[in-house]
């Protein structure tokens, strides 16, 4: 009889502890920002994305670039290295500039490494199944002037359950021909981040 009793307390504590520990979901707009962890999120690479391409079109290198050239400088998206002490997805954060360099309209922007490999597969395939008429022409892709590269850094100090994290994201815009750097500009980010305690 008693341990019927304790299996029992015990399925009903069991039921209680699942019930009381249902998923709440709430749709939030996309450019809310929510901060849980205090670790960089999609607020953080927007508001860094849109900050560096509003800097780097308001240079003079662009005017410079267009004035001896006749033309808008052809820019493309490198490397943005991860040296910061957590995981972040630079892949979301390479997006955001991509997107910001596009609409900005100061330039003319190519596809990334990555992006070029599957389009030019497309380009050999259409050689041999597409009418000719509709085919694209191999070795007639527009090549880049400038690269923009970069990187992720942070600093992080911490007592009991107060941190604080600084972030810094450092990028430069590099010609492809002659490694001249013709902009260099960076984002400071810096978070203090409280946890709570535990309560029982």
């Amino acid at each position: 009889m008693k341990r019927s009793k304790l299996l029992f307390v015990f399925a009903l504590v069991s039921l209680v502890a699942l019930t009381g520990c249902k998923t709440k979901v709430k749709r939030v707009a996309t450019d809310e920002a929510i901060d849980l962890s205090g670790r960089w999120n999609d607020t953080d690479s927007q508001l860094v994305s849109e900050q560096m391409i509003a800097d780097i079109a308001t240079r003079p290198w662009i005017e410079e670039y267009t004035a001896k050239n006749g033309k808008k400088p052809v820019v493309i998206v490198g490397t943005i290295r991860n040296l910061s002490s957590e995981h972040i997805e630079t892949g979301t954060f390479v997006k955001d500039l991509e997107r910001e360099l596009i609409n900005n309209g100061r330039v003319t922007f190519v596809a990334n490494k990555t992006e070029r490999s599957e389009l030019r597969e497309e380009r050999k395939e259409q050689q041999t199944w597409s009418r000719e008429e509709t085919q694209k022409r191999l070795a007639a892709e527009t090549g880049a002037d400038y690269m923009l590269q970069g990187s992720i850094k942070t600093i992080i100090d911490q007592e009991g359950k107060t941190s604080v994290k600084f972030y810094q994201v450092d990028m430069e815009m590099v010609h492809l021909e002659s490694n001249e750097k013709v902009w260099m500009g960076d984002k400071k980010i810096k978070k203090v981040v409280k946890k709570a305690k535990m309560k029982w």
